[in-house]
């Protein structure tokens, strides 16, 4: 008998399996992040993902039999993860966000987002405003940069039911991803998707809120990457020396699709001292989550437009 086979024979219930992905994982040295933190969140979202139940709470399962072909399925996905080392949302084509769940694969990175929080804030408490806007501020616009997989788009959409979404991606692939997410949610009529590099594809509306959630990682750090977060795609990381060229030329650029009331709201993680240095002269209004700080900077539209230095910088800034 193989190990596979002894091991399908053996591990009966959800605990025998969760028991042994976690030692499998720790064995391995596997590195995380991509919704969990730990080899025990992994072991769990990976097999209640692939059983089809709930991600909230494992306990209840525990004790559940499994049938031969459902242990198969966990047996060959704990050895994928050990062995190809993609992220457990990759190998079960799931990720969820607050409990809404997006479709996820190798063509766009895959969805974690702190300004995700900020919204699934409104959506799920109740919240009459957005940080930064006040809550007497109409939102009927939304721009969406970078958008990926498409779930700040959808994200947004929800949390503002009277608003109409532009997303934008340079990738064709990741829109084709983002496209079949929109489609889960029913949103094609309030979502456009755009193609092209940032503000290019867009005419000359303005929008009363911009979120970006852009490649803010450094060209050391990229180089560093475990397996895991090399199995995303480049594009959607390596953001030059201090990883920020691409929030650089945001800024530069969204003063003029911003109405005059509105905000840009942009995650920059760890290149926040980066960003308040490189632009002192900016109000930065950072919004702090249930899990982040100084990493989601928001910016009005007065200061945007308004500033001479990032006027000038416009034409100036790398092209990806």
């Amino acid at each position: 008998m193989s190990e596979s086979a002894g091991r399908i024979a053996e591990l009966v219930t959800i605990r025998d399996w969760l028991r042994f992905a976690v030692s499998r994982f720790n064995a391995a040295d596997l590195s995380y992040g991509h919704g969990t933190d730990c080899a025990v969140d992994e072991a769990a979202f990976l097999i209640l993902a692939a059983l089809d139940l709930d991600i909230a709470e494992i306990d209840p399962w525990l004790d559940a039999r499994l049938t031969t072909p459902e242990r198969k399925r966990l047996d060959e996905l704990v050895e994928a993860r050990v062995v190809t080392r993609k992220p457990a949302p990759y190998l079960v084509g799931v990720a969820y966000i607050r409990g809404r769940r997006f479709r996820v694969d190798e063509r766009a990175i895959i969805p974690r987002s702190y300004i995700a929080e900020l919204l699934c804030d409104r959506i799920d408490e109740g919240e009459e405003h957005f940080p930064p806007l006040s809550s007497d501020q109409p939102v009927t616009r939304i721009l969406d940069l970078c958008t990926g997989g498409g779930s700040l788009a959808i994200l947004a959409a929800l949390a503002f039911p009277d608003a109409h979404v532009d997303a934008v991606d340079l990738s064709t692939e990741a829109l084709a991803l983002a496209r079949e997410n929109v489609a889960e949610y029913g949103l094609e009529d309030r979502i456009r998707l755009l193609e092209g590099d940032l503000f290019a594809p867009l005419d000359e509306s303005t929008y009363d809120l911009v979120v970006s959630n852009p490649p803010y990682v450094t060209d050391a750090a990229v180089a560093a990457f475990p397996p895991e977060y090399r199995a995303e795609p480049e594009l959607a990381h390596r953001a030059g020396r201090d990883g920020l060229d691409i929030v650089h030329r945001i800024i530069a650029g969204c003063g003029q699709h911003l109405a005059p009331t509105g905000q840009l709201v942009i995650e920059v993680g760890q290149a926040g001292t980066a960003l308040t240095e490189n632009h002192p002269e900016l109000p930065l209004i950072w919004l702090e989550t249930a899990t982040s700080t100084n990493e989601v900077a928001a910016i009005p539209a007065s200061a945007l437009k308004s500033s001479k230095k990032i006027r000038d910088a416009a034409g100036r800034r790398p092209k990806r």
